[in-house]
């Protein structure tokens, strides 16, 4: 392997797929983005196109090749990731069957509330430590067996976004541990589990599962077909990636290190992971929840995910926006992003409440509800929008707790990465919500650091996770920033965000799913 110092990390997004060049000790190299679009229906469905997804893969490592001299006599190996959830069927000659349905399709939602009042369904709880909702392949397949059994009729092999690009690298019809036993499986032996598949209705259609390939110590060579493609060398070794929430994850810093951790990723939708043995998994009363096998023996994570997190940012910046507009006056996203801060810090803590419930396939942690919806509570004539950045953040400071309750105690340490943890108020919002101190990655694409970490395994760059960790991890870790008081002491004796004295009924008229949740006062308020 003499010469060959590089290793490729594939992080295809819902939105952008990138291309990310790491040298063997973990030293990012260069970036290749490129936008990926899909498309949203009228009837709950969010496509997107097999073809298009590969297209633009193909882009994003070409343009690797501008950026880095003599990118495929230097690569050791490339591994992909990918957004996770959905259903990408393929058929005869590898050929797509439709389009992709992402994880924000919501077209599944009567088909999970069937399934979840079933019997079986806390059996299928207790194997994969997973919450059914619409997001997933088992609950959007089902609905496909239900309502358009045509797709799965035409299809071989049902995959997830990074099998399909793992497909087109090798020709190898694959997916990971990770999804496969969140899904259909078992966490404790990364297995496909039978008594879940039938609890989906889904026996009939075992056949369309996959091989399950587990990255850090298999890969299959990348064809000359691709290689001619992507520029890259034929044989190259090509490793199946973990799923994205996970290799984020794994990439920030959620493994590693002593004392009670927990990793954040603060991004269009917040995902709150900690990593545990097996045995000490905590599978809540409500069934809720993901467990995500991560690729070292023995350790999976415990996940709860809210459906949206900086959408919500998004969307209030977008009323700034509209105003401007009007005005005739226009704003980047940029120079919104820049001001949040400032808006932050003019704002006074805890006077105005938030439910963070703005995607329309309402919220799946730490409980499952569908047409749950986002509102504001506690205006009053002196409430500005300042007040309402302000509320928007704190109300997923205050969802990113519900999600670590869920889970068991509160942790000590709360690692950060996404684009919003760039805001230090908002990492203080954050840390005081939970009441943990803030380390944040300087690791800017952990998703594809993390894929990366599992080929530079495979290929025996270190002899195991924790030897790569302790190198492409740990040295990026901040130091932990002092805890800061972002909220006064309340007025009743909790939380405001989850005891509005009258929260507003949803827009299908259902209460609102949100637990109240006691407060416990310390010094440190």
């Amino acid at each position: 392997m003499a010469g060959w110092d590089v290793i490729l990390g594939i992080d295809a997004g819902t939105s952008v797929i990138k291309a990310v060049a790491f040298d063997l000790a973990g030293a990012q190299l260069a970036i290749s983005a490129v936008p990926n679009r899909y498309t949203t229906r009228d009837d709950g469905g969010v496509t997107q196109p097999l073809a298009q997804t590969w297209d633009d893969c193909v882009a994003a490592i070409r343009g690797l090749h501008d950026r880095l001299p003599d990118l495929a006599s230097r690569t050791a190996a490339l591994s992909v990731t990918a957004q996770g959830d959905g259903t990408w069927l393929v058929g005869a000659g590898n050929e797509p069957v439709g389009d992709a349905w992402l994880w924000l399709d919501a077209r599944a939602a009567p088909t999970v509330r069937d399934l979840a009042a079933s019997p079986q369904n806390r059996a299928r709880f207790e194997a994969t430590g997973t919450g059914l909702n619409t997001c997933q392949q088992g609950s959007q397949m089902a609905h496909m067996d239900r309502h358009h059994p045509e797709l799965l009729d035409r299809a071989e092999v049902a995959l997830h976004c990074k099998d399909w690009l793992y497909l087109k690298l090798t020709g190898i019809r694959a997916t990971d541990p990770s999804e496969a036993s969140f899904t259909f499986g078992n966490f404790r032996n990364r297995q496909y589990d039978d008594a879940v598949i039938a609890a989906l209705g889904l026996t009939h259609r075992r056949a369309l599962l996959p091989e399950i390939v587990d990255g850090t110590s298999v890969t299959h060579p990348l064809t000359p077909e691709a290689a001619a493609l992507t520029g890259l060398r034929a044989g190259t070794p090509v490793s199946l990636g973990f799923v994205d929430m996970v290799m984020t994850a794994l990439g920030a810093g959620v493994y590693g290190g002593a004392g009670d951790v927990a990793c954040s990723t603060v991004g269009s939708t917040g995902v709150h992971m900690r990593a545990v043995p097996w045995q000490q998994v905590h599978l809540n009363a409500e069934g809720t929840g993901y467990v995500i096998c991560l690729p070292i023996p023995g350790i999976v994570t415990q996940v709860q995910t809210n459906m949206a997190a900086t959408l919500n940012l998004d969307w209030v910046l977008s009323l700034a926006s509209d105003v401007l507009r009007d005005f005739g006056q226009e704003a980047t996203t940029r120079d919104l992003v820049a001001r949040i801060d400032g808006w932050l810090a003019a704002a006074r803590p805890g006077q105005t409440g938030y439910l963070p419930y703005i995607s329309e396939a309402g919220e799946r942690g730490p409980f499952v509800d569908a047409d749950a919806r986002a509102g504001f509570f506690g205006l009053s004539m002196t409430t500005r929008y300042a007040d309402l950045v302000r509320a928007v953040v704190e109300g997923l400071g205050m969802a990113m707790r519900d999600c670590y309750t869920a889970m068991g105690p509160l942790p000590a340490e709360l690692r950060l990465t996404g684009g919003a943890a760039r805001s230090p108020v908002l990492r203080g919002i954050l840390g005081a919500a939970i009441r943990a101190q803030v380390r944040t990655s300087a690791r800017d694409e952990a998703g594809a650091a993390g894929a990366a970490m599992m080929a530079a395994v495979a290929i025996g760059a270190y002899p195991d996770m924790d030897a790569c960790i302790a190198q492409w991890v740990t040295p990026l870790l901040g130091a932990a920033e002092p805890r800061t008081r972002n909220w006064p002491r309340p007025m009743t004796g909790s939380f405001p965000l989850f005891t509005p004295p009258a929260a507003p009924a949803p827009l299908s008229g259902r209460p609102w799913p949100v637990p109240a949740r006691p407060r416990q006062e310390t010094d440190d308020d």
